[in-house]
């Protein structure tokens, strides 16, 4: 059942929280945080994976809390920010990158369907409104392959695979996110189907992030994004039993 049914008419005062994965994010960081619509009161929290620029000395100095985590990957900082909020549970989850890509002021687009009780997940998509060269062509190539993939394994069709989204608790608390590293987004994309959650889309802005991307902007970082995000939508469609018992819950 639907956590968006079971949640229609949500209050408008639901609490937000904001977790930002971020390694080495110290340049890009500020214009992040300046940009956060603070109508919204959100509780902001720096996930620091690693970093040699002093990102979190940057975090800290404009008031947001800061976990370190040092265990490599994007799955992995998401995980240790959503363990350090389990102990006072937000209403809302933002995901939200430290690298200026994304346009933190269209926030409030995805956070609407879930504060009206009609989304659980509301996924950022970035392919209508990027900025010219803001997605490469290898980027969109490998876009479009795994939305297809999951089109034709789960009969849904998303348009990206972008990080900027925004899930309910309760929702979240069902998924039993695992993946540390390329494939937490295609995880929690593919899950939410499988668990017959509500899901929206809604086209959010992007553009050139600040410095150079770790992923995107190196063909290894490519590559194994890419390989990681397939053989997550392959695996949970085809062994998902195997999947649950073989990564275990982040504790």
């Amino acid at each position: 059942m639907s956590t968006a049914t079971k949640t229609a008419g949500r209050d408008a005062s639901a609490t937000i929280a904001i977790v930002m994965p971020a390694y080495d994010e110290a340049e890009a960081l500020p214009g992040v945080l300046a940009e956060i619509p603070r109508d919204l009161d959100p509780r902001i929290v720096v996930v620091d994976n690693g970093s040699t620029d002093g990102t979190g000395d940057v975090a800290r100095h404009h008031g947001v809390e800061v976990v370190h985590e040092s265990r490599p990957g994007y799955g992995s900082a998401c995980l240790a920010g959503i363990g350090y909020l389990a102990g006072s549970p937000p209403d809302i989850l933002v995901i939200l990158d430290a690298d200026y890509s994304d346009y933190p002021e269209d926030l409030p687009l995805l956070l609407a369907p879930i504060l009206a009780g009609e989304a659980d997940l509301v996924c950022g998509s970035r392919v209508e409104c990027a900025e010219p060269g803001a997605l490469g062509p290898h980027v969109r190539f490998g876009n479009a392959l795994a939305t297809g993939l999951i089109r034709l394994l789960f009969g849904f069709r998303y348009r990206d695979m972008g990080p900027f989204r925004a899930i309910s608790w309760e929702a979240l608390r069902q998924l039993d996110m695992r993946d540390p590293a390329y494939g937490w987004n295609a995880e929690m994309q593919v899950k939410a189907l499988q668990r017959g959650l509500s899901v929206h889309e809604k086209p959010v802005r992007y553009r050139a992030r600040v410095g150079r991307s770790k992923i995107s902007g190196t063909l290894r970082g490519t590559i194994g994004a890419g390989a990681g995000i397939l053989l997550m939508i392959l695996t949970l469609r085809f062994a998902p039993r195997w999947y649950a018992r073989r990564v275990p819950l982040a504790t």
